[in-house]
């Protein structure tokens, strides 16, 4: 959804405007990070404004007295205003100009280190003119509103809107989008099974941040925004250009972005939060990959040394190794590491599984990751399922608590599927229920959906954890069956309507230049 108080049309027209001036001098993958670069460059402008109407008209112009109450200092060079006026100074080169601001702004705030690539990756392949068109786009109050000066979240909502917009044009050019941020739908069910309302929360495949983000959107709806301060959220991303948009997306939505460090690096082969005890742990890594940094020594492998070819079980080792003693984690891997019994993966399976430390599985329903089409799950572990005494939840040690929803969600488009709000009621319901969260509602086993199993039946099955074998089946109704269909037709039409929809704009786009 577009950010309140903004019309999709106007938000899309400024995205598309800002791409059209950046074709043929990069790939549209790479759109995202100028655009979204341009976008922070501005919110740090406006924020600054809003800081020196709050000290008042007549407050020395001094870093020192900004950040002795708090408020970042941003230095005359990259004020938007003053370097959008430099820049259009005839004979100024602005590609050079933006270069100095930016390097201005990092010196002056340590904590910007690294953030912003060198030109935004304009200079040297964009033309001067097309850069000062940039910053007149960037500059409309239209989009970038006045009211972004008094509420962070307006932008930080801007900014996520530019994040998934960018990657859905980066596709309809035919390029590979985004495989940095998890789906809305996943990280809502991550985030409200979890329920992070205080602590440190961590991730360790952070990609832009989204996960972390929705920790701190539900701790605020739960607890209210001025009760989160006891929220801290910690991550790490191997990718940088992906980590410099991790620290933007963070800061523009109010948390700290120093918890995911000063540095981009890889989780296995360098731990940059080696101390860290997190009391939620979240993570989408990606699905099986075969070329990481493996050590057979490596303390994190407690429950077996993860096969050199496949990573699945080292992320879920090495979230093991970041949970508190009542820590909770929820890990999104392929389906594959529910069963296989290759590479020695069963018996690292079998060792969590006797030491109780999984607490439930969902499988998930098919397409809801665009960037790839294997079916996926949920691990969900805790460090401890008794009662935890004063938290009167439901003892469930030696208990693992099965979900199918592999019939769930609905599409909404060609390729890709979301699970709805009663999709995502029933299944965190389900577990709330079953954990003892919830005590509004009891806990019962659904034939086809859910079923809470004891240990000693999932030794006789060899410690295969697939919800489907445990769950049993529903006989479809008629009525089902018929609801299929025209859920399948629905489908049909609004792909039909969007390929309306596009030819028409495609058609315009050809009217204009032409008459251009």
């Amino acid at each position: 959804m577009p950010p309140r108080g903004r019309t999709p049309t106007a938000v899309t027209e400024l995205i598309w405007k800002a791409a059209d001036k950046l074709r043929g001098g990069m790939d549209a993958a790479e759109y995202k990070y100028v655009l979204l670069g341009l976008l922070y460059l501005r919110y740090l402008s406006l924020e600054f404004e809003e800081s020196r109407r709050q000290l008042g008209e007549g407050f020395v112009d001094d870093p020192d007295a900004y950040t002795t109450v708090g408020l970042r200092w941003i230095p005359p060079a990259a004020r938007w205003d003053m370097l959008a006026e430099k820049m259009g100074q005839p004979g100024c080169p602005a590609g050079e100009a933006l270069n100095e601001a930016l390097r201005a702004l990092m010196w002056s705030n340590r904590d910007l280190d690294n953030v912003f690539p060198g030109g935004l990756g304009l200079t040297g392949r964009v033309d001067d003119q097309r850069i000062l068109e940039l910053f007149a786009l960037f500059g409309d109050e239209r989009i970038i509103g006045r009211e972004v000066r008094t509420a962070r979240d307006g932008m930080g909502e801007l900014y996520e809107y530019f994040l998934h917009s960018l990657d859905e044009f980066a596709r309809v050019e035919g390029k590979r989008g985004g495989e940095f941020h998890t789906p809305r739908s996943v990280a809502l069910l991550l985030v409200e099974m979890l329920e992070p309302h205080e602590g440190r929360v961590y991730d360790p495949c952070c990609g832009a941040g989204g996960l972390l983000v929705q920790a701190r959107r539900f701790a605020e709806a739960q607890r209210g925004r001025e009760h989160t301060e006891g929220l801290q959220v910690y991550g790490q991303e191997i990718n940088q250009r992906t980590w410099q948009l991790a620290k933007m997306n963070l800061d523009l939505h109010g948390r700290a972005s120093s918890g995911i460090g000063r540095r981009w690096a890889d989780t296995f082969a360098e731990d940059r939060l080696p101390g860290l005890k997190a009391d939620f742990v979240m993570a989408v890594p990606p699905f099986n990959i075969s070329d990481w940094r493996r050590d057979e020594f490596d303390p994190r492998w407690r429950y077996g040394v993860p096969p050199a070819r496949n990573a699945n079980f080292a992320w879920l080792q090495h979230v093991i190794s970041k949970l508190g003693d009542r820590g909770s984690a929820g890990v999104v891997l392929a389906n594959g590491s529910l069963s296989s019994r290759q590479l020695g993966e069963d018996r690292i399976r079998v060792s969590m599984v006797e030491d109780d430390l999984v607490a439930c599985v969902i499988a998930l329903p098919d397409r809801l990751f665009r960037s790839t089409s294997i079916p996926a799950c949920v691990w969900f572990l805790t460090k401890d399922k008794s009662s935890q005494r004063v938290r009167g939840l439901a003892d469930r040690r030696g208990e693992v608590l099965f979900i199918d929803a592999r019939a769930m969600g609905e599409m909404v488009g060609r390729a890709e599927r979301v699970l709805t709000d009663v999709n995502l009621r029933e299944v965190v319901g389900t577990y709330r229920a079953w954990r003892g969260t919830d005590t509004s509602q009891e806990y019962r086993d659904v034939i086809g959906f859910c079923r809470s199993v004891r240990l000693d039946e999932i030794r006789e099955h060899g410690h295969v954890l697939n919800p489907g074998r445990y769950v049993g089946s529903m006989v479809v109704s008629e009525e089902r069956r018929r609801s299929a269909v025209q859920e399948r037709v629905d489908e049909l039409t609004r792909e039909f309507l969007e390929l309306l929809d596009a030819a028409d704009r495609t058609e315009a786009e050809i009217r204009k230049h032409l008459g251009s």
